[in-house]
């Protein structure tokens, strides 16, 4: 097509087929195209995206710029804007969250860097421009709080607590109201009505995403969870080596036998590259957790690394730090980009559990 036929209703045209990454649906069809002008061989147009999809805005723009240039060869500058979009967030289950995606992060076993991973979904989709709550559901050993750097006792404010924001990020913890030190000993009911109040009696406001950082193993919170509204799907986090693959695959026979899509795998402390003579060397060997995803069919968002730079920021409490580190960033980035480009795929997979009486 010459540049001279290529007019706003040809740029439609070559668009039909585009995607919106959060809903997965053309973006001409929901009126997302808009200003739409031709200029001899420049196309400038807006494009309105969500903050759900904030992690994609640039890989987005690409490949529409891309299509554009490829389906209007006469095309060769194309200038977009991106503009706001917001679909309405709905109110999910018996405790009327209002959040568009709710992603639990567990392991099949403790010490495989659960938490810092949920820590770094949510710090990066924040830093990206999504509304994030991230809730600690490990109530016998909250750790967020620590890697957060947050120590503070949450408000109570017209029978509501009001979250710590930090880093642009909603957080909840029983570490904010249990003294350093002392440890919970519940019963199960406990348990369940401690989430049940996270989850109901927090101010979370709207959100795009609530990532919940689970106990380790295979506890019954998942299927508490599971009980009170819907989740968009989990994250398994484990490391390479095989005794840690056993204990995932038991946390994925888990989350499918309560009816929560599996998002992916991340394979945490994949190998570690020495500082001092750059090589690697693969102390908990390396690529387990990729292997084991395709066998169980299941998405493999990324892996991350031994980094001294993580550990030291995560005790210092300066989880966020992770993402002006350019050793760190990558990895972390990756894992939330994979993450948020599969969603649109299981939208509505998920099946709740019949509902509790609260």
């Amino acid at each position: 097509m010459a540049s001279g036929q290529v007019d706003a209703a040809a740029v439609s045209a070559a668009l039909a087929d585009f995607n919106d990454p959060e809903s997965g649906q053309g973006i001409v069809k929901a009126e997302q195209l808009k200003d739409v002008r031709v200029d001899k061989d420049t196309v400038s147009l807006t494009l309105a995206l969500s903050s759900h999809s904030a992690i994609l805005r640039d890989e987005t723009v690409a490949a529409l710029t891309k299509q554009l240039r490829d389906r209007l060869p006469g095309i060769s500058n194309v200038k977009v804007a991106v503009t706001p979009f917001e679909r309405p967030v709905p109110r999910l289950g018996q405790v009327g969250l209002t959040a568009k995606s709710v992603i639990a992060v567990g392991s099949g076993k403790g010490g495989v860097g659960k938490s810092t991973i949920a820590a770094s979904i949510a710090l990066g989709l924040a830093r990206a421009g999504s509304r994030v709550g991230l809730m600690d559901a490990d109530v016998y050993g909250p750790s967020i709080p620590h890697l957060l750097g947050v120590n503070r006792r949450p408000e109570i404010a017209d029978n509501r607590i009001q979250p710590i924001e930090t880093a642009g990020v909603k957080v909840i913890s029983m570490g904010f109201l249990v003294p350093p030190g002392e440890a919970v000993v519940w019963r199960g009911p406990m348990l369940h009505g401690a989430i049940t109040q996270f989850l109901r009696d927090t101010n979370w406001g709207e959100l795009d995403y609530l990532i919940i950082d689970m106990p380790p193993g295979t506890g019954d919170i998942a299927l508490t969870l599971s009980q009170l509204l819907p989740l968009t799907g989990a994250v398994i986090v484990c490391t390479p080596q095989d005794v840690a693959l056993l204990d995932a695959i038991k946390a994925v026979a888990m989350f499918r036998k309560v009816n929560i899509p599996i998002l992916g795998m991340v394979e945490n402390m994949s190998g570690f590259i020495c500082p001092d003579n750059g090589k690697r060397y693969d102390i908990f060997g390396s690529g387990g957790a990729k292997t084991r995803a395709a066998e169980l069919e299941i998405p493999f968002l990324g892996d991350v690394p031994i980094n001294i730079s993580i550990r030291v920021a995560g005790d210092e409490g300066r989880t966020a730090a992770n993402f002006d580190n350019a050793e760190a960033a990558p990895f972390l980035s990756s894992i939330c980009q994979n993450l948020v480009r599969n969603l649109p795929q299981l939208k509505g997979q998920s099946v709740p559990l019949p509902t509790l009486t609260l």
